[in-house]
């Protein structure tokens, strides 16, 4: 007789039971009190079993457990020779406490399960890919909920990425409550590959907007990208907060949240946290993660990677997070694709940047300029961008004021793109009166020739007749 769960009658270990090391031969919990098995040693012994848990190096507690060795182990020995078999006190130390201890970083392979994937997720369609795997957008089937599920392109047990691989899962775990990260669900091993459950999107990412917005000439107005930027650097904020970085900001690695909620209901959740309207940007992709103190840097995008951590200069990690950001923006504000080296790549390192195809405030250009100053130290922190004065008057505004000021924005633009048209039909004819002299002088005469027909010969003149 099978599982529920579609597993095998075979009992498989699982990881928590790993962890707590607790099997036949263990000792065991019943009713708060401690037994050993009949068929044990008559003398009763504490018996320690190697915990297999991995360390999260992101979590406020990990040199604590790793450091933790039982310190009321030998209390323990004497409670158990002395009275073994009468309840114990939550105060003398419980088992679980103890038996945290880990041994050794557990590999990819020893935490695979049988397919949860296919038992528990029915796959919609491939919403995404990148140089670590594939992501999924996927039916839970218990719950009927959508989630996004990222799977390593390759299998991970051994190779270089492992490391890597677990790293973004540590970060997910620490940081995926905040409203403007991507939360976090789960995530286990199939066939040495990880898969990874996370929130699902609905508005993609900001990369794919921005590409959309490329093609059709459209691009975020200042409100917007202000909303866009206030929102990221709250996220920024709260990694920065735990005394992490995220270290590979960029279009791709922001994702888009569109609220289905009426208007009222969505002004009503909007708070310091939230963004503005219906649209909510969430930091994504954590395998760049690391800690500020002692980091382990992955360089990520060259494009927006700022120019101390090419230098291997990490002291100002954070900072490095803020030259991202504000390229990120620039970006979203039409410039054109930036460079992964060259002349332009040094440029914008020096606090040059490109040009876009819209008129933005004096304000607003500083603040992005500020935030690639080639100088970390001048580079505002998160904290101090959310309460940048720029910002903060984004931020107070009512959805509706938004709304109106979108579309005086929208009505300008479409006006601009009309007179552009005209520009564009001129410069051809200019174009064809220099390319083809001839032809234009043959259209003009033909044109003459009409005009003195209507004009002259056998057609009645007009009489004006004026009445006193």
């Amino acid at each position: 007789m099978g599982f529920p769960n579609g597993f095998t009658d075979e009992p498989q270990k699982s990881l928590l039971s790993k962890a707590r090391g607790i099997g036949s031969s263990a000792l065991r919990f019943r009713g708060g009190t401690l037994f050993r098995e009949a068929e044990k040693a008559p003398k009763p012994e504490f018996v320690y079993s190697t915990p297999q848990v991995n360390i999260n190096p992101f979590t406020p507690d990990s040199l604590e457990i790793q450091s933790s060795a039982g310190l009321c182990r030998g209390r323990k020995r004497a409670l158990l020779n002395d009275s073994c078999g009468e309840d114990m006190e939550g105060s003398d130390c419980e088992l679980e406490d103890e038996d945290i201890r880990p041994a050794k970083r557990i590999p990819i392979t020893e935490s695979n399960m049988k397919s949860r994937y296919a038992t528990e997720f029915h796959e919609l369609e491939k919403i995404g890919s990148g140089e670590f795997g594939s992501v999924f957008k996927c039916v839970k089937r218990l719950d009927g909920c959508i989630y996004a599920i990222k799977r390593s392109k390759k299998p991970l047990a051994g190779s270089v990425d492992e490391q890597n691989a677990l790293r973004e899962v540590y970060a997910h775990a620490v940081l995926g409550q905040h409203p403007h990260v991507v939360r976090y669900y789960s995530a286990w091993a199939e066939d040495d590959h990880m898969l990874i459950q996370n929130e699902y999107c609905n508005g993609g990412s900001l990369s794919d907007v921005i590409s959309e917005n490329y093609r059709t000439m459209q691009y975020f107005t200042e409100p917007e990208l202000k909303d866009l930027l206030l929102q990221v650097a709250r996220g920024l904020k709260y990694i920065h907060s735990m005394s992490l970085v995220h270290m590979d900001i960029k279009p791709s690695n922001i994702f888009i949240s569109r609220t289905t909620l009426p208007n009222t209901a969505v002004e009503e959740a909007d708070d310091e946290e939230c963004g503005s309207g219906k649209v909510i940007y969430k930091i994504g992709d954590l395998g760049h993660v690391t800690r500020v103190s002692s980091p382990q840097v992955e360089e990520g995008d060259s494009r927006f990677l700022a120019n101390e951590v090419l230098q291997e200069n990490y002291t100002h990690l954070a900072k490095a997070d803020i030259f991202a950001l504000a390229l990120t923006v620039w970006s979203a504000a039409g410039a054109e694709p930036f460079p992964t080296n060259g002349d332009q790549w040094h440029e914008i390192r020096q606090g040059k940047l490109p040009r876009v195809p819209q008129l933005l405030s004096q304000e607003f250009v500083d603040l992005i300029k500020l935030m690639i100053s080639p100088d970390p130290e001048k580079r505002p922190s998160s904290v101090a961008l959310v309460k940048h004065s720029v910002l903060l008057s984004a931020s107070r505004k009512s959805a509706e004021q938004l709304r109106i000021e979108l579309d005086a924005e929208k009505f300008k633009n479409a006006l601009l793109q009309k007179e552009l048209k005209k520009a564009q039909i001129a410069k051809a004819a200019a174009e064809e009166r220099a390319h083809f002299p001839d032809r234009i002088a043959t259209r003009s005469t033909t044109q003459n020739n009409r005009t003195t027909r209507l004009i002259g010969k056998k057609m009645n003149r007009s009489v004006s007749l004026t009445i006193y």
